[in-house]
């Protein structure tokens, strides 16, 4: 066995043990009727909570298709525990459910299967799946921060790189006097973007100018960088319309409802509180990424 999987084994076991304690100290189900053969019942069940856990891993591997990968970054890492912890407490709900009905309802008529059953059954274990959750984050909290870093760290220096692209260097980019000059005789702009409102309002300017753009109500506000000043424009435009308009440019991405950046212009990653930040250049603003866009971001600077 590898020493991931191994980690994995012990880990489930461990937390099968915390359940059947707390089983053994509260003896719901009505094991106290069973007095000295409650014990060796809850050893079935935790043996069988066992199979449970590795039938859980095999579904998370090739139905909801999340390997256990600890190089796919903490948000994913803890995604699939959160993901572990939904599927196992269901199917460990049920498996108490088929042994109450056929193995303990002998003693206690109580325990025949049944909606009420289940449900009794379901509070107990999501309680206790709750309460392995927190002591695993907690045990793997000093990790997951030291991964967090990590994963932080060779995001910057992939930035740095993607930042270096000779296809959209800085000193490549047209002023604005040529902008306005060619706008005027309505010729194409190369190295310029154009950004066109509902009405007739639009906004053009160098792509290396450009540092982020922001939902404001019904409009939207574009931030850029220009003479050694920052400037703003407003247009009447949806963040939809935006990033219609912006999709063809590789470093420019969306990172939350509210707000497309210029990755050319995103002076560095900051992780605060297990949240991802983009800090701008000039402007220093710091733009939240929000956990539906993480992946997403991580994407466009990895395989820019």
């Amino acid at each position: 066995m590898k020493n991931g999987q191994n980690e994995t084994l012990r880990t489930r076991i461990i937390s099968v043990c915390f359940t059947i304690l707390a089983l053994a100290v509260f003896k719901p189900f009505g094991l106290d009727a069973w007095q000295w053969e409650a014990y060796a019942h809850l050893l079935m069940v935790g043996l069988l909570g066992v199979c449970v856990c590795m039938l859980t891993e095999l579904i998370l591997k090739w139905v909801v298709r999340m390997p256990r990968r600890s190089d796919n970054g903490v948000e994913y890492i803890i995604r699939r525990n959160l993901w572990f912890q939904l599927i196992n407490t269901l199917l460990v709900t049920v498996m108490i459910c088929l042994y109450r009905h056929f193995l303990l309802s002998d003693r206690v008529e109580g325990n025949r299967l049944s909606w009420s059953n289940f449900f009794e059954t379901l509070v107990i274990i999501a309680f206790c799946s709750f309460a392995i959750g927190l002591y695993w984050r907690f045990k793997f909290r000093s990790r997951y921060l030291a991964a967090e870093l990590e994963e932080t760290r060779l995001l910057n220096e992939q930035l740095q790189q993607l930042q270096q692209d000779p296809v959209q260097r800085v000193d490549a980019a047209p002023s604005v006097e040529t902008i306005e000059k060619e706008t005027l005789s309505r010729e194409p702009v190369p190295g310029a973007i154009v950004l066109k409102g509902t009405t007739s309002d639009s906004v053009t300017i160098p792509l290396a100018d450009f540092l982020y753009a922001e939902a404001v109500g019904n409009y939207v506000k574009v931030y850029q960088w220009s003479d050694n000043e920052l400037r703003t424009d407003m247009i009447r435009a949806t963040m939809k319309q935006v990033e219609g308009d912006l999709q063809a440019i590789r470093s420019v991405v969306r990172c939350h409802r509210a707000f497309l950046v210029n990755l050319q212009q995103v002076e560095q990653i900051v992780t605060r509180s297990g949240a991802m930040h983009l800090l701008i250049r000039h402007s220093h603003d710091s733009i939240p990424v929000s956990r539906s866009n993480v992946a997403q971001v991580k994407e466009a600077i990895t395989n820019y």
